[in-house]
């Protein structure tokens, strides 16, 4: 097959662990008779530095024209800790996934036996863990109208959803319990949200389309406070943007570490794939940083993406294989040898 993957390194640590990516894509290539073209393009603030625009239209033409995108991490503190920056990384990943009709976040937190033990919550509460978020991702209070008044003094930022925009992110969490456990969790705060109540009212309308799925409604609070406590009885669980960007981060050091788990943005075109973890400017060119989340994320796109199951499940055999015997970089070991990002990359790729 042949396949043609935008490459989107972007900031910090970013680079590097699409490095290692790249590696084991096309380890997995050569085995399986692919042929990869990487087309790399400048996002984040990598891109504002070079011309001056997050999302420049030449990045968005190359994204258009592939058939995925992988992607490393945005951000950086010299626009983190400008209040004032008329222009910003995250504006590029925002207007990226609008330009592209990336409605719908894909986060699964499952864990790994070799790793329970480093999970903050305890190993009982933890066992048999594997779910998966669907995030609506271009709409609600990231999009909407926003401002100041007062002299600066009041600011508002305003949440908009329409039941079009529900629906189809519902739908994709309906069709992904069918394939798994049949049962659905609606994630909203329809007690004092306007938004949340429309949520709930259109996914029970939807309800009699998928009779066979189990679905239950929970606010926002309660999920937060469950997946503490109980994470493995959640499947599939769909909400808005803002309570998905804190739920899935909150279910991610699950595993042990934010940096093993992988995530997709899908939608009509083009689909993204990335770590779910930040740029990471402290650790940027030390060549220490966990690139399993980036390389988890490739699984991914060979399995969803491009529907090549043998090849995905081949990534996350020897992913596992990589744990199990201690290939890990310094924020996985257990005080014996550590392994830099780069040596990584190499041992995964020459055991695919």
């Amino acid at each position: 097959m042949k396949l043609k993957i935008a490459l989107l390194a972007g900031d910090g640590i970013g680079p590097e662990v699409i490095d290692q990516a790249v590696k084991v894509s096309n380890a997995v290539a050569e085995k399986f008779n692919h042929d990869i073209t990487w087309m790399p393009a400048l996002t984040g603030a990598a891109a504002i530095d070079a011309v001056g625009d997050p999302y420049p239209p030449e990045t968005h033409e190359i994204c258009a024209a592939s058939n995925a995108v992988l992607f490393g991490a945005i951000g950086d503190p010299k626009y983190d800790n400008d209040p004032s920056a008329k222009v910003r990384p995250e504006q590029g990943l925002l207007r990226m996934r609008k330009a592209l009709g990336l409605f719908a976040n894909v986060r699964p937190t499952f864990t790994f036996p070799s790793l329970i033990d480093k999970s903050p919550l305890k190993k009982e509460r933890i066992e048999g863990t594997d779910l998966v978020f669907l995030r609506e991702l271009t709409g609600g209070i990231y999009f909407g109208k926003k401002g100041r008044e007062d002299q600066g003094n009041t600011a508002y930022d305003h949440c908009v959803y329409s039941k079009d925009e529900v629906r189809r992110l519902a739908k994709k969490g309906f069709e992904m319990a069918m394939s798994r456990s049949k049962r659905l969790c609606c994630v909203d705060k329809a007690n004092v949200l306007e938004t949340s109540r429309l949520w709930r009212e259109t996914v029970q309308e939807m309800e009699k389309e998928y009779p066979e799925v189990a679905v239950s409604y929970e606010f926002v609070d309660a999920v937060a406070m469950r997946l503490v406590q109980w994470p493995s009885d959640y499947d599939v669980l769909i909400t808005e943007n803002l309570f998905g960007d804190i739920l899935t981060d909150e279910a991610s050091v699950i595993s042990g570490s934010m940096g093993l788990m992988p995530s997709a943005s899908v939608g009509s075109k083009v689909s993204l794939f990335e770590p779910i973890h930040g740029s990471y400017p402290q650790a940027a060119g030390k060549n220490i940083a966990n690139p399993l989340a980036t390389v988890l994320s490739a699984a991914m796109m060979f399995e969803t993406g491009f529907g090549l199951k043998e090849e995905g499940q081949a990534i996350r055999d020897v992913v596992n294989k990589s744990l199990a015997e201690g290939v890990v970089t310094e924020d996985l070991s257990d005080g014996g040898k550590t392994y830099s990002t780069s040596e990584v990359g190499d041992w995964l790729a020459r055991n695919i």
